[in-house]
């Protein structure tokens, strides 16, 4: 028995950052019936076509769902959903601001019917009526949210800003909302009843700057954008060996730094020049030192530096492209990858981190084609062949 096993999820959702939370709610066990447009669905599927002509957003946060098209336009269709609601538990939106209102889809007007009911509204900058703020209606990409959060202004080089390689707004918000949903379900145990969550991308970004945020407290300085440098730790970044591989290094501490000039550099005395006598005297002097560290790194091999760091208790890491993820030996050997289904065949899929090893497993059911299990949902929820006929021939599913 998986923890969300018996509940079920309806979720009005496109993009990443709702489907990557009900995907985790499923990967628990919940059902998640997703509802598509008719014959476009989830703007996500057409993305790009890197996964054998599916899209990789798509494929990464839809599996062990249920598709089924739903034009909200038309009524019957709004009546078909309003049958879905009398069963669920949970129903998560990323509509645009106000949408799911104008629906009837908000908490407060499902509240009355379904008390036990939780509804989770994500939204790019808040979506609570009053509370709207001046930003309630403005569009919100995931990379806009990064600007507004100040990730940019922190994230780059010296020269010039640069975005995350993944879309984290989306992922914050997505992981706070799976979260929340999973508070909201344990309260609901208790009192039961349900209640609204609101997850604005800006907040949950903004709470993943909060290191950045207090740094510059109180009119302080920014910490620097330093490329895949640590911007006040040193050395704490990627150094080239002499074989052209790059290798990550970090010291946290003055143990740390005695060792790494003794074992790594082989230069004791170094630990104990005072241009370099501390954390604050590292960073200020990064170039000077950067200069040394690269000079002695020439001479090894990338797989050199490693054994002498890894014997030195030197945290470390390779650099690694996407082909070297996809080989990793420490997945591997965990057993990390499993395989599910999908419309064009069996796909390579991560298992969720903290599964509960022998006490449940993660569902790792098929992607779902558009509209996959359209007939199934509605003939369980009391329609006939002849009524379903007739929706698909008005175009409502």
């Amino acid at each position: 028995m998986r923890p969300l096993d018996g509940i079920t999820v309806i979720a009005l959702e496109h993009a990443i950052a709702a489907p990557l939370c009900t995907r985790q709610l499923a990967d628990l066990g919940a059902r998640v019936i997703k509802i598509e447009r008719p014959g476009a669905g989830d703007f996500a599927r057409a993305y790009d076509d890197r996964v054998r002509g599916l899209s990789s957003h798509f494929v990464w946060t839809n599996r062990s769902k249920e598709s089924l098209t739903l034009d909200l336009k038309q009524p019957v269709a709004m009546q078909v959903l309003a049958r879905l609601l009398e069963r669920a538990d949970v129903l998560v939106q990323n509509l645009a601001p106000g949408a799911a209102g104008r629906l009837g889809l908000g908490h407060e007007a499902l509240s009355g019917h379904h008390p036990r009911m939780i509804v989770c509204d994500i939204s790019g900058y808040g979506d609570d009526p009053t509370h709207p703020g001046p930003y309630r209606d403005k569009k919100a990409y995931d990379l806009l949210i990064q600007s507004e959060a100040g990730f940019l202004s922190v994230t780059g080089t010296p020269g010039e800003p640069a975005k995350a390689g993944c879309s984290i707004a989306d992922i914050a918000a997505g992981m706070h909302a799976y979260s929340s949903i999973l508070a909201a379900l344990l309260q609901r145990g208790r009192t039961g009843r349900g209640c609204r969550i609101d997850i604005s991308m800006l907040e949950a970004t903004t709470e993943w700057m909060g290191f950045p945020l207090y740094y510059a407290f109180d009119g302080a300085a920014s910490p620097p954008r330093a490329g895949a440098a640590h911007a006040t730790i040193y050395p704490y970044g990627p150094f080239p060996a002499g074989d052209g591989q790059v290798v990550m290094l970090g010291l946290q501490n003055e143990r740390e730094w005695v060792a790494f000039c003794a074992q790594v550099l082989r230069r004791p005395a170094l630990a104990t020049d005072e241009r370099f006598a501390s954390n604050p005297r590292r960073n200020a002097a990064r170039a000077e030192l950067r200069a040394i560290l690269v000079e002695a790194f020439a001479a090894l091999t990338g797989d050199e530096l490693v054994q002498r760091l890894d014997a030195a208790q030197i945290a470390n890491a390779r650099v690694n492209d996407m082909a070297a993820v996809w080989a990793h030996p420490q997945l591997r050997a965990r057993g990390r990858w499993a395989e599910v289904d999908s419309p064009v065949g069996p796909l390579p899929a991560l298992q969720p981190p903290g599964s509960g090893g022998a006490a449940w497993s993660p569902r790792m059911d098929p992607l779902p084609a558009l509209g996959q299990h359209t007939d199934a949902i509605l003939a369980e929820f009391g329609w006939s062949p002849a009524e379903i006929a007739a929706m698909r021939d008005a175009g409502a599913v």
